[in-house]
């Protein structure tokens, strides 16, 4: 968990340190529900979830083409607080995370856009064998937390006004279980003041003929726990080889291939014996990239074609970022999970072979 606070706050230091013309302070207040999205939660949402947001931002304005092909976007970092639907078993949440809100149509003072964020969350109540035995959803005190949106604004003067809905995620990725994870749809509004006025002229940005293909690998390690409560973490050891195609300076896909080591399988039918060699999965993946400069977010989806016991199903998806270094190397957080339920945290580092012919801020 230590990683994945310090990958936060390099990518929310990054990003701040470049030129803003406008800065505030948002207030935002959230309505939504529980979604029990495994049979086994469905006994969870007893009542409407209620939170509230707090959040300084500042809007990006800087010399380099990524943040004028975005369409200047507005990064910050939020602090909040709030139920998640059922406050007897599964407490309520406090949570601080960095956003970046990335502008999709933009006419006079109104403006659509994404907002993609990750950080950490603090929860008061926790699964306990004997003390909260219905809490399947989240084992551990300090979890990963993600949260991807859409928010719709309007701006007069120094005021801002806003509605918007949201996905936010809570999890610590396998690593205790149990951990089904929350989901939780928010709705949202928020007022904010800015500090001083916001004197960028945005436009929707123009297509840039920006297509440029990367090629590279990476390795990944991680731990993980499986039933029952309480047994060892086993590793996982993973290595792969990807494409990256940028068909703008704003979106990009990746495909690759995985081979996956996952120690735990051991442990899945202890009847049938196994090898190292009959454990390895091999899976074929894709996925979208939105690059913030040298900070992409990644979301994807994957199949095996490898997989002898299959103890999750034939299908993996992918949500995190990676921070891409000017030599060429970068890092990677990721949350691998089978549809709703997370499998591990996968924290490696990889090598754009291509880096430096093909440089992405050219």
């Amino acid at each position: 968990m230590k990683i994945v606070q310090f990958c936060y706050f390099v990518f929310f230091g990054q990003l701040v340190l470049f030129g803003q013309v406008s800065q505030g302070i948002d207030f935002r207040l959230k309505a939504g529900f529980l979604g029990a999205h495994r049979e086994v939660l469905s006994h969870l949402p007893s009542q409407p979830a209620f939170a509230s947001e707090i959040s300084y931002f500042k809007h990006l304005k800087s010399k380099y083409s990524w943040a004028k092909d975005l369409n200047y976007p507005t990064v910050g970092a939020a602090l909040f607080h709030g139920s998640v639907g059922n406050n007897d078993i599964l407490g309520k949440y406090t949570a601080i995370y960095g956003f970046a809100d990335v502008p999709i149509a933009v006419k006079n003072n109104y403006e659509l856009s994404w907002r993609f964020g990750t950080g950490l969350g603090y929860t008061n109540r926790i699964y306990d064998p004997v003390f909260n035995p219905k809490n399947v959803a989240i084992s551990t005190r300090v979890n990963a937390m993600i949260v991807m949106g859409v928010k719709s604004t309007y701006r007069f003067g120094y005021n801002i006004i806003s509605l918007g809905v949201d996905l936010t995620h809570f999890s610590n990725c396998a690593f205790n279980i149990p951990n089904y994870g929350i989901n939780i749809p928010y709705f949202s509004m928020s007022y904010a003041r800015t500090i001083n006025r916001d004197s960028t002229l945005r436009v929707r940005p123009r297509v840039s003929r920006f297509k440029k293909c990367y090629f590279g690998a990476h390795g990944i390690i991680s731990l993980k726990e499986i039933y029952p409560h309480g047994s060892r973490k086993y590793p996982v050891y993973a290595l792969g080889g990807f494409c990256r195609y940028f068909f703008q300076q704003r979106a990009g896909l990746e495909t690759g291939i995985d081979l996956i080591s996952k120690q735990s399988v051991f442990d899945f039918e202890p009847q049938v014996n196994k090898t190292q060699w009959s454990i390895l999965q091999l899976g074929l993946y894709t996925g979208y990239l939105v690059p913030l400069n040298h900070f992409h977010f990644f979301f994807g989806m994957g199949v095996y074609i490898r997989d002898r016991y299959r103890p999750d199903g034939p299908c993996y998806h992918r949500i995190g970022f990676r921070y891409q270094l000017k030599n060429g190397l970068y890092g990677n957080v990721t949350l691998k999970s089978h549809w709703a339920k997370a499998d591990y945290m996968e924290l490696g580092i990889g090598y754009v072979l291509n880096f430096k012919k093909n440089k992405l801020n050219d």
